[in-house]
């Protein structure tokens, strides 16, 4: 399924909340990456041009990696350009189709809501230990994969609900 978000209507000021959400997302990712470039590029510039290998690096850019992945992760939930496979669906009729789509966002919403339960546990588990190196909270670790799943959750449960009242605008793609 491919969309994109401006074609995503239905839920009104719901709609616009998502996208805004995605955004700042986004704006977030793009920024992790800039950074993760910088900071592995000091990394190399310490190690052989000042012979002190900045130590701090590794973990501060595992962090930022995390950040990428899960948030983009949400990002691709709501613009249905995460991996699905969609040859089923073009091959059965639209009743049986309509029927897949609802089952994959209900399945959606399920993975997202233990992602985020789980995840939610698993940071706050994690809060008071601290990261080597870096000394900041080892819960943040799994912050991002907490956010992710309410993204996916919510995403999901907004991509349902559109189908459900006839609203959805997400077609499947062969590419």
């Amino acid at each position: 399924m491919s969309s994109t978000p401006e074609k995503q209507t239905g839920l009104g000021p719901i709609d616009s909340l998502f996208r805004g959400v995605v955004a700042v997302c986004r704006v977030i990712t793009g920024v992790a990456l800039v950074v993760m470039t910088l900071l592995l590029g000091y990394q190399v510039f310490g190690r052989y041009v000042l012979n002190d290998t900045p130590t701090w690096v590794d973990p501060l850019s595992l962090l930022l990696v995390m950040l990428i992945a899960f948030l983009g992760a949400g990002i691709g939930v709501y613009e249905n350009t995460h991996l699905s496979v969609v040859i089923l669906r073009k091959t059965v009729s639209t009743k049986i189709r309509s029927v897949l789509v609802v089952f994959t966002d209900v399945i959606m919403a399920v993975f997202g809501g233990l992602m985020f339960w789980y995840g939610y546990q698993l940071t706050v588990f994690k809060w008071k230990s601290l990261i080597p190196l870096i000394q900041w909270p080892e819960g943040l670790r799994s912050l991002p994969l907490t956010i992710c799943g309410a993204m996916i959750l919510v995403f999901s449960v907004g991509h349902l609900v559109r189908h459900l009242i006839g609203r959805d605008t997400r077609t499947d793609t062969m590419e």
